[in-house]
């Protein structure tokens, strides 16, 4: 699968998961190759021709989202692009997909293997309470709940203002040990993975995994920090039939 990511968590063996990488696709540079992402100035032909080499490839059906930083979640529907950035299914088959380039994508499963769900956790939406949503939706305990955290900006390259941090410690003041100075004088560098786990814990959530990757330094995903004019990689998530 084009050296695509799987998740490495103790899911059911119902649980499917995958992460693409920029590798494998028909999109040109800036969006090369395997760009998903239909709003970022890529040919059309070529969004198209990648989605479906994903279905083909995974044998699922993706559901779409139109990702805005926000925290509704949306029951997963192949047919119908949500506005939303988070979405649950219990039907095999029906892959909860988020798209990301540097974002937190955020996978969840029941330990049955029954419910799925994925979270697309910018700063703002994880402030905000987007895994928190997508548990409610799931409404699953929180002991039956496992979560993994996909590729996303690395504590050393996610530089933030002050404004940040104080948003995070008004919500939740433990946040303060995911924020140390930056060498640029008032400034953060932000652990993204240590919020989501966190947010995570304080509902009781702590089968968390994954969390050790860097869009911006690892080449082989897209960085909207490296590069503004880029693609977006898909994390997905879907029970088998």
């Amino acid at each position: 699968m084009h050296a695509w990511l799987t998740p490495d968590w103790p899911a059911p063996a119902r649980v499917k998961a995958c992460v693409t990488t920029r590798a494998g696709g028909v999109s040109q540079a800036p969006f090369d190759s395997f760009n998903l992402g239909d709003h970022v100035g890529d040919d059309p032909q070529a969004v198209a021709a990648n989605r479906h080499s994903l279905i083909s490839r995974l044998n699922c059906q993706p559901a779409w989202l139109q990702q805005v930083h926000g925290i509704a979640v949306a029951a997963a529907e192949p047919r119908v692009v949500a506005e939303a950035d988070a979405s649950w299914t219990a039907t095999a088959g029906i892959a909860c997909t988020v798209m990301t380039a540097d974002c937190l994508p955020a996978l969840f499963c029941d330990r049955a293997g029954t419910r799925v769900a994925a979270a697309h956790a910018g700063w703002r939406g994880l402030v905000n309470g987007v895994l928190e949503s997508t548990l409610d939706a799931m409404a699953v305990p929180a002991e039956d709940v496992l979560v993994w955290l996909g590729p996303a900006i690395g504590p050393q390259a996610f530089e933030v203002g002050p404004e940040v941090r104080e948003a995070f410690m008004a919500v939740q003041p433990e946040a303060a040990q995911a924020f140390v100075p930056s060498a640029n004088q008032g400034k953060y560098l932000a652990d993204i993975y240590q919020l989501a786990r966190l947010r995570l814990a304080a509902r009781g959530v702590t089968a968390v995994y994954g969390g050790g990757l860097c869009t911006v330094t690892d080449p082989r995903f897209f960085s909207y920090r490296r590069a503004a004019r880029t693609g977006r990689f898909a994390s997905l998530v879907w029970l088998a039939p």
